[in-house]
């Protein structure tokens, strides 16, 4: 049992911007980390993957042209650029590692941090 730390959630109103960060030095030779949210009343939701292998990223479709997930590998980090944040935005986000088959699926992913919230107002 590891841990993934997830920290830099907060308010912002919308169009504004957020960075999350998560630490992930027990996990940085998994596959792929990703960044997953929950709001309220809703299923986990995919929002960014990165494979650790060559950089390749992929997005959920309500976050793609506004978020950005990159990689500090020399500070052991995971990065969730949030811009244009709108309220739907609003979730608890999560980091999450391991070597899915498919990708933002949540039950592919081995290793989960205790989340942070993101709340955005209009």
């Amino acid at each position: 049992q590891g841990q993934l730390v997830e920290s830099g959630g907060g308010s912002a109103q919308a169009g504004g911007s957020l960075r999350l960060s998560c630490e992930v030095s027990r996990y940085k030779y998994s596959s792929h980390l990703a960044w997953f949210r929950r709001a309220p009343g809703k299923e986990r939701e995919g929002v960014a993957d990165i494979y650790t292998g060559d950089g390749s990223t992929y997005y959920g479709d309500s976050v793609k042209g506004r978020f950005t997930i990159f990689q500090d590998r020399s500070r052991n980090t995971l990065y969730l650029q949030m811009n244009r944040l709108k309220p739907e935005d609003t979730a608890m986000y999560y980091c999450a590692a391991g070597s899915p088959d498919l990708v933002l699926m949540p039950d592919q992913y081995d290793y989960w941090g205790q989340g942070t919230q993101v709340t955005v107002s209009s």
